[in-house]
């Protein structure tokens, strides 16, 4: 298997996985986005919290040029150490939450 397709195949599982977590709110779901033809991948919830609507984004990862952006992360402890362990490696991860002259102090790649 050739890189990106496994990078894709370890987004999809870590966001599903993500994704089987009660949201702990009644009225509020899980939605997974997955669209290996453009490389987007993205976890959101929706729903109602009483009657203020809810829609966000709680992961969103998009590959690009052979590397894996993580666009928006919402978690608590951070999407991009699951991806290393799970055998991304670090320098074909892009923290694209950071302004760019703020990544190369990071241990991820720039860009």
């Amino acid at each position: 298997m050739d890189p990106v397709s496994e990078y894709r195949e370890i987004i999809k599982r870590v966001i599903r996985d993500y994704a089987a977590f009660d949201p702990g709110r009644e009225g509020i779901e899980a939605e997974v986005v997955l669209d290996d033809e453009q490389g987007h991948y993205e976890l959101l919830y929706t729903g109602w919290d009483g009657w203020q609507r809810v829609h966000g984004s709680v992961i969103h990862i998009d590959i690009r040029h052979g590397k894996v952006w993580i666009q928006h992360d919402g978690t608590e402890d951070g999407v991009a150490g699951e991806l290393v362990e799970a055998g991304i490696p670090r320098e074909q991860i892009v923290l694209a939450f950071h302004h760019p002259s703020k990544r190369k102090y990071s241990e991820f790649a720039v860009g």
